[in-house]
């Protein structure tokens, strides 16, 4: 299981938006790009676009590694249909992903702990496996002894933030429902993708 250890501050300033959902706006103290003194860039390539919307995307589910974010373009392909949707599909229905839609954590990172150390079931089970695939129906709830964790209560208290429409959520008991497939244009990503650039990428890239 990988997680990510990097640096998450210096991410979101390179995009300069709090691409992580963390409570502490990274971007309060230093808005201006990482480097020096925030020098201004040169114009990127359409290389270094493509590269770029291709970061965006896995930094907002968490810092995916490539090898993640290329399996799950080719799955979207031997799906047939619309690529772009059935990618965009299986990243956001990731059980870490769902996990902090529902506001069970603070942060995607957040969020991927409670999945890894065991405080999340899904329809009554541990699971503990970050990229599991949440399907229409499941529920997802936190654990009996872990609906006390102060960090949990906080992130459900935020109003800052809002449960998607392809979501329910239950606050009394600590448990949500995937609805229905989320749409690409449900999706409340923190900063603007293009969806078509990356596949388009990806394609010519595996």
């Amino acid at each position: 299981m990988v997680r990510y250890t990097g640096k998450k501050n210096r991410i979101a300033r390179r995009f300069g938006v709090n691409i992580f959902g963390r409570s502490r706006n990274p971007l309060l103290h230093k808005s201006n790009p990482p480097g020096v003194h925030g020098a201004r860039r040169r114009k990127k390539s359409d290389f270094g676009l493509q590269l770029e919307e291709k970061q965006k995307l896995k930094a907002i589910y968490g810092m995916l590694t490539e090898k993640q974010l290329v399996g799950y373009y080719q799955k979207a392909v031997h799906m047939g249909g619309n690529t772009s949707q059935h990618f965009a599909e299986m990243l956001e229905s990731r059980l870490d992903n769902i996990v902090y839609r529902l506001k069970f954590g603070s942060s995607i990172f957040a969020a991927q702990q409670l999945v890894s150390h065991g405080h999340i079931l899904v329809n009554g089970k541990k699971v503990d496996r970050r990229s599991f695939q949440v399907k229409p129906g499941m529920i997802i709830s936190v654990k009996e002894k872990s609906r006390k964790v102060k960090a949990v209560n906080e992130s459900l208290d935020q109003s800052s933030r809002s449960v998607p429409d392809y979501l329910s959520i239950d606050r009394e008991h600590f448990s949500g429902q995937l609805l229905a497939p989320p749409m690409v244009e449900q999706m409340p990503w923190p900063i603007e993708i293009s969806l078509p650039v990356i596949c388009d990428f990806l394609a010519h890239s595996t």
